[in-house]
C-alpha cells in the first residue's frame, strides 16, 4: 500500500502529539512555542542532508509502494514528517516535566561544582570524543559498521558541543524531567520502529548494518538512532533553558524585559561563561525555592506558571515573608520575638529611608543584615526585590506579627470580626498588594491607572479571603501553638471561650465556626475574582492560578473532603491529583 508509512504517523505519532498538545496547550508560554519552532527547525535542517546521504548510497530505502510518492532531496514526504513530529513529541514531554522547575536555581560553575560533577562532565567529554572516533573508524572501513558509524559522527558532535556548554548545569538538574523525555520516546519509537521494519515500511541495507537485533526486528543501529536523537533535542532544550535561566538570574546583567529577547541577546547568554556568574544569587534563589516548596505546596504549584523573572521575584517576595515570619514565630520568648520585629524594622528602614534619612547603599544593608540577623535568614533579606516594591504593606506586615505576640502573653487578641479582617489585611493582603506590584513591573502591558487601583483593591480583599481560609484550616495547629483566630464574639454566640478550644480544637462547634469563616472568605472571594479578568493577559492566567489553588483548600474544608498533611498534625490539604486539575482548568479557561 502506498500509504503504509503515512499510516505510521496516523496511528502513532499524531494521535501521541495530539494528546500532548490537548494537556500542554493551557501551561505553554511564548518561550515555550519559541523553544518548539527553534528545536524542529534546527532538527529538520540538521537531519535534511544527512538522511538524504543515507538514501543517496542506498543505505536505507522504501519501497514505493510504503509512500505516498512526493520526496525532498530524495527524502519521502513522510519521514521529512517524521523530523518534525518526533522533535515535537519529545519537545512537549520536556516541557510538561520541567514546567514546575525554577532552572534559574540549577545554574552553576567550576568553583561551586563538587569533584563528582568534574568528573562526570570529563567522562562525557571523553566518551563522546570516544565515539565521533569510533563512528570515523567504522565509516572508514565501509561495510557493516558504516550505518552506525555515520549516526555517531553525525549526532556525537553536536552532543559534545551542548555538553560542554551546558554540563555544570545539567548535572544539577533533577534526573527524571531530563531522563524520561530521552527514555520514554525512545522506547515507544523503538516498538513503532520494531513493527514498520517488520512491515517492510523502510529497509535499511543488509551490507551497511551490522545485523545485530535488540529484539523481533529492531536493528540495533535503529535503537541507537532514536536514542541518540532524543538525547540530541533534549540536550538542545537543556542549552536553550540555561540560557533563558542566565537571563532571568541576571536583571542588571541582561536589563529589559526577559519576555522578548533579541536571538543576539539570547546567543550572548548561551554563551555566558559560568565563572562569571553571581553565584551568591544562585544560592539565595535556591534557599528562597526550597523554602516556598517545605512550607508553601500550594503556591510552590502556582509559582511554576509564572514567567522567569517575576516568578524569582515572587519567589524571593515569599521567601523574605517567610523568614521574617519564622524569625518572630519561633522566638523563644516575647522579647526576643519584639527585637526580631525591631531588626526587622530595621532592616526596613535602611533598604527604603526613614523620616530622618535616606536608603542605605547595598554594601551598607548587607552589613546590617550580616550583623543582626542568622545565617539562614540572610539571603532572603539581602535579595527582596524591594526597589520594585512600596514600603508600606511590609511596615504593615511586621504590624500584622505583633498580634501573634499577644498571645504569647496569655491574651486573646481578636475579640470581633474586626478584629480578624484587620489582621488578615496586615499579614495576607499586604503579600497579595507586593504581589500585585511585581505583576505590574513585570507584565509586558502596562496597565492604566485606574484599573491598577481597582486591581490593588481586590488583592486588598482577595488577601483576606485566602488569609481566612488559611485560618480555617489551622485550628488545630494553631490551638497547639496556643492561639485561636477565631473572633472571641462568635466564640460566645456558641457557648466557648479561647480556652474551650485550646482544650478541644476539633469539637463540633469548632467546625460550625471554621463553616462560617469559610462562607466570608468566599463572600470576598467572589467580591474580587471577576476583577483579576482586568489583569494583562500574560500574567492572568498564573495569578488565578495561585488564588485557585488555595481557595480549593477552602473547597476541600466544606466538601470535608482533604487529606491529612504529611508535615503537620490536624491540617487538611488538597489532594495532588485534584491541585493539578485545578490548575490546568483555570489556565484552560483564564
Amino acid at each position: 500500500m502506498a500509504y503504509e508509512y503515512a499510516l505510521v504517523h496516523l496511528i502513532y505519532t499524531i494521535p501521541l502529539a495530539g494528546a500532548f498538545t490537548v494537556v500542554l496547550k493551557p501551561l505553554l508560554t511564548r518561550w515555550d512555542l519559541y523553544k518548539i519552532i527553534v528545536l524542529i527547525f534546527i532538527a529538520f535542517f540538521a537531519t535534511l542532508p544527512w538522511d538524504s546521504y543515507l538514501i543517496r548510497h542506498g543505505i536505507w530505502t522504501y519501497p514505493p509502494d510504503a509512500i505516498l510518492g512526493p520526496r525532498l532531496l530524495g527524502i519521502p514526504i513522510e519521514e521529512l514528517f517524521f523530523f518534525i513530529i518526533q522533535t515535537y513529541i519529545t519537545t512537549l514531554l520536556y516541557i510538561l516535566l520541567n514546567k514546575p522547575l525554577l532552572h534559574a536555581q540549577f545554574l552553576a560553575n567550576s568553583e561551586t561544582s563538587s569533584s563528582r560533577v568534574h568528573y562526570l562532565k570529563k567522562s562525557g567529554r571523553l566518551l563522546l570524543s570516544a565515539a565521533i572516533v569510533i563512528g570515523a573508524i567504522l565509516v572508514g572501513k565501509g561495510g557493516k559498521g558504516t550505518y552506525l558509524g555515520l549516526i555517531l559522527i553525525w549526532a556525537c558532535p553536536v552532543a559534545l558541543l551542548t555538553w560542554s556548554f551546558s554540563a555544570y548545569f545539567l548535572l544539577r538538574l533533577p534526573t527524571a524531567p531530563i531522563a524520561i523525555p530521552i527514555c520514554l520516546p525512545t522506547l515507544y519509537l523503538w516498538v513503532v520502529d520494531e513493527l514498520v521494519l517488520g512491515r517492510g515500511t523502510w529497509i535499511i541495507e543488509s551490507r551497511t548494518k551490522l545485523g545485530w537485533c535488540l529484539w523481533g526486528h529492531l536493528e540495533l543501529e535503529e535503537a541507537v538512532f532514536f536514542l541518540a536523537t532524543n538525547s540530541l533535542i533534549v540536550l538542545g532544550l537543556v542549552a536553550f533553558d540555561r540560557a533563558l535561566a542566565v537571563l532571568d538570574a541576571f536583571p542588571e546583567t541582561y536589563p529589559g524585559s526577559s519576555e522578548r529577547v533579541p536571538p543576539a541577546l539570547l546567543l550572548k547568554a548561551l554563551l555566558e561563561d559560568p565563572s562569571n556568574y553571581e553565584m551568591g544569587r544562585i544560592r539565595g534563589i535556591r534557599e528562597a525555592v526550597d523554602t516556598l516548596r517545605r512550607k508553601s505546596r500550594s503556591f510552590y504549584l502556582a509559582s511554576a506558571v509564572f514567567p522567569g523573572r517575576l516568578r524569582i521575584d515572587l519567589v524571593l517576595l515569599y521567601s523574605f515573608c517567610r523568614v521574617a515570619d519564622d524569625l518572630v514565630d519561633n522566638a523563644s520568648s516575647e522579647t526576643e520575638a519584639l527585637m526580631w520585629i525591631q531588626k526587622l524594622t530595621g532592616y526596613l528602614d535602611r533598604v527604603y529611608g526613614s523620616t530622618s534619612k535616606e536608603s542605605d547603599s547595598v554594601a551598607e544593608i548587607a552589613k546590617y543584615v550580616e550583623g543582626n540577623f542568622p545565617l539562614a535568614a540572610r539571603s532572603a533579606l539581602k535579595l527582596m526585590p524591594s526597589r520594585l516594591l512600596p514600603s508600606g504593606p511590609l511596615y504593615e506586615l511586621l504590624e500584622g506579627f505583633k498580634t501573634d505576640l499577644a498571645f504569647a502573653s496569655a491574651e486573646f487578641p481578636i475579640k470581633e470580626a474586626a478584629d480578624i479582617r484587620a489582621y488578615a489585611h496586615r499579614v495576607a493582603s499586604t503579600v497579595g498588594e507586593l504581589c500585585l506590584w511585581l505583576v505590574f513591573y513585570h507584565s509586558s502591558v502596562k496597565l492604566p491607572k485606574d484599573k491598577e487601583s481597582k486591581l490593588v483593591q481586590a488583592a486588598i480583599t482577595m488577601g483576606c479571603a485566602l488569609q481566612y481560609v488559611n485560618i480555617a484550616r489551622d485550628i488545630q495547629v494553631d490551638a497547639a501553638m496556643g492561639r485561636v483566630y477565631l473572633p472571641t464574639d462568635w466564640l460566645s454566640e456558641e457557648g466557648l471561650t479561647p480556652r474551650d478550644i485550646l482544650d478541644d480544637p476539633t469539637q463540633p462547634k469548632a467546625e460550625t465556626l471554621r463553616q462560617k469563616l469559610l462562607s466570608i472568605a468566599f463572600v470576598e472571594y467572589e467580591k474580587s475574582r471577576p476583577v483579576m479578568n482586568l489583569l494583562p493577559d500574560d500574567v492572568r492566567g498564573p495569578l488565578i492560578v495561585a488564588v485557585e489553588s488555595y481557595m480549593e483548600i477552602g473547597r476541600v474544608l466544606r466538601e470535608k473532603s482533604g487529606v491529612p498533611s504529611k508535615t503537620r498534625k490536624g491540617r487538611a490539604t488538597v489532594p495532588r491529583s485534584r491541585r493539578l486539575w485545578v490548575a490546568w482548568k483555570s489556565l484552560s479557561t483564564s
